[in-house]
């Protein structure tokens, strides 16, 4: 069989790795033709805002992974870019009958009071999470196939730009003060993005799941200090050294500097406990999420392995 990704970011390259090992032939679309080195990944440069690109692209393929990013971690960017992109991939799916794909974040669910459920509303209608519920309905409403996996902040191989990115490995590693977010200890959820790569993949091969919003296997929540004090420990490093952001400083950059205060605008989400719940989709899919344990040491060892 062969799939088209779009996009190599960790989301998209982890898909593409996945996909290839287990024999199948996969086309990548970036803008500069990067991407995994693999035989059986065929990589390709252009845009999938182009029509005849996107067309080629597609031509013969049975899934569509669409992870491509917006320019910039921004409302205003993402109103005015994704809407139009995610339809035009649905247009070109839809015209070689293949299912589309996509990675979602829990921005939909907005401020939640207690573990989110594949049930738990997604109706948030403000800032990101307002673009984020949008685009859902949008592909809700689509003639096309579609399946949306929802994971929460990411951790793994591959995973810079994010919480549990290069940010928190590099200062615990390092031994380091952390600064982070919201509260320490309130207990977070953590995808580790080879969880999420599987159950898109098997989602895109099961019917059943078409035309719905699953949640990828998440392990029980952890809050930041201990996730920091597991990246030390995995690499024998010194106890971690973490301590929050003041919220009024955060709130006082904003002011002035607009990605801060696009990153305040989700501060919530690690103010309180944050918990995804994906028992309903593990079960529906089959999949049990890595455990802690085991991620945060193939997370270490990849960082290493790149810095040495």
């Amino acid at each position: 069989m062969s799939h088209l990704v779009i996009g190599a970011g960790p989301v998209g390259a982890t898909i593409a790795t996945q996909l290839a090992d287990a024999g199948h032939h996969v086309r990548i679309l970036t803008r500069s033709g990067g991407g995994p080195t693999h035989p059986l990944v065929e990589r390709r440069s252009g845009s999938a805002a182009d029509p005849v690109t996107l067309a080629e692209a597609v031509d013969g393929v049975s899934a569509v992974f669409d992870c491509m990013h917006p320019s910039r971690y921004d409302a205003a960017a993402w109103r005015a870019e994704l809407p139009a992109a995610e339809q035009a991939v649905l247009a070109a799916a839809g015209r070689v009958g293949a299912v589309v794909v996509f990675p979602e974040s829990l921005y939909a669910y907005g401020r939640v009071s207690g573990p989110i459920t594949e049930d738990t509303p997604r109706d948030a209608d403000f800032g990101k999470p307002g673009v984020r519920t949008a685009l859902l309905a949008a592909r809700a409403a689509s003639t096309t196939a579609t399946v949306s996996v929802a994971a929460s902040d990411f951790y793994g191989p591959r995973v810079r730009n994010a919480h549990a990115g290069e940010r928190m490995l590099a200062a615990a590693l390092a031994g380091r003060r952390l600064q982070v977010l919201g509260d320490p200890d309130a207990p977070h959820s953590w995808t580790y993005v080879p969880d999420l790569a599987a159950a898109m993949i098997l989602a895109a091969g099961e019917e059943g799941c078409w035309g719905s919003v699953l949640h990828a296997p998440t392990a029980e929540p952890v809050s930041q200090r201990r996730l920091a004090q597991a990246y030390a420990d995995a690499a024998g490093a010194p106890p971690a050294r973490v301590s929050a952001i003041p919220g009024w400083a955060l709130r006082a950059i904003g002011v002035l500097h607009r990605p801060t205060r696009e990153l305040a605008e989700m501060s919530f989400q690690f103010a309180a406990p944050f918990v995804l719940d994906s028992t309903a989709s593990q079960a529906r899919l089959g999949l049990a999420p890595t455990s802690l344990e085991d991620g945060v040491r193939a997370t270490v060892a990849w960082w290493q392995q790149a810095h040495a």
